[in-house]
């Protein structure tokens, strides 16, 4: 059996990646993403296809993708696909489907309460399997095998208190989308966090600051921005920091959870252009529900509430549950 996994870059790979590893079964397996400093970095060792960025809700972008699955279907004998979105997953998976590839799709864990459009639209090609990672909106069109905040779990206030030394390194990671800049995050942090800043102040530490800042502009040069570091280092700075601060996309917080992270999400709004629709809301009040991470608008976010995070981490078993596949 080939299988291939299909998704684009940012929370869609990062998901795809965590469940890949806990799907039953061998034989080879094809990669299918877009390609940027992130996938490149996270699938260095696999079989990878690097096809061009599918947009958001972009017609033409998701018919440029059939003539590609139909030459891949050829060349690699496809057998079985895994999808966990977006717009890619409408390019792909429904031509599959109709050569007798076995489809899965699992849609995005930050959809708390139902579909996203592409879940909504592959809802109507009865061949696909349909997954949702919560067991609220799970049923006989959308099963639940398991989800990627499996076993993450909250360490009880005064366990953690790993900040010691003079130093104190913060991550702000505002995700990667191209259509959706987060410049309300960047401007209500420089003033907290650079050089002499209010959480400098408060803590009488040094403060050392990763901007990983994507499509985000910035002009300030308080900070020194990187718009895309590769999966190895960004995961390498996330377990060295104390605190954790990004958008409540599911890539960010999954970073943040893997290394043990205890994130201070701060959510985007789509009335402020930011994101497409508000799910981002739906996630960040999951997350909080399960102690794992601490919710706060931009302008809600001071060196005191920063602080207070800094006792609590998070704690994952070595061994996930299996993701299970239906027949």
């Amino acid at each position: 059996m080939t299988t291939l996994f299909l998704a684009t870059t940012g929370g869609h790979l990062e998901q795809l990646n965590d469940l890949a590893a806990r799907i039953p079964g061998t034989g080879p397996r094809l990669w299918v993403t877009h390609a940027n400093e992130q996938s490149r970095s996270l699938l260095a060792d696999r079989e990878v296809e690097f096809v061009p960025y599918v947009r958001v809700r972009n017609v033409p972008d998701v018919l440029r993708c059939v003539p590609r699955a139909h030459r891949m279907w050829r060349r690699y004998g496809v057998t079985r696909a895994v999808s966990t979105g977006s717009g890619i997953a409408l390019g792909y998976l429904p031509y599959l489907a109709s050569r007798g590839v076995e489809c899965h799709y699992v849609e995005s864990v930050a959809r708390v309460t139902g579909p996203s459009l592409t879940g909504r639209v592959l809802h109507h090609v009865p061949s696909i399997r349909r997954y949702t990672q919560h067991t609220r909106w799970s049923g006989p069109r959308w099963q639940f095998a398991g989800s990627v905040f499996d076993s993450y779990r909250a360490v009880a206030p005064g366990i953690a208190d790993r900040c010691t030394g003079p130093v104190l390194r913060v991550v702000v990671s505002v995700g990667t989308a191209a259509e959706f800049p987060f410049t309300r995050l960047v401007r209500a942090l420089i003033p907290i966090l650079s050089p002499g800043g209010e959480l400098a102040r408060y803590t009488g530490r040094t403060v050392q600051v990763l901007w990983q800042t994507g499509c985000t502009p910035v002009e300030s040069p308080a900070v020194t921005p990187v718009p895309f570091l590769p999966a190895h280092e960004l995961a390498a700075a996330l377990r060295s920091a104390h605190l954790v601060i990004c958008h409540a996309g599911a890539g960010s917080v999954l970073g943040a959870l893997a290394a043990g992270r205890h994130p201070v999400l701060a959510v985007r709004r789509s009335r402020e252009g930011e994101a497409g629709d508000d799910h981002q809301s739906q996630l960040a009040a999951e997350l909080a529900r399960r102690g794992v991470a601490t919710v706060l608008d931009p302008e809600e976010i001071t060196a005191a509430r920063l602080v207070a995070t800094l006792d609590h981490d998070v704690d994952r078993p070595d061994s996930p549950p299996a993701f299970g596949l239906a027949s």
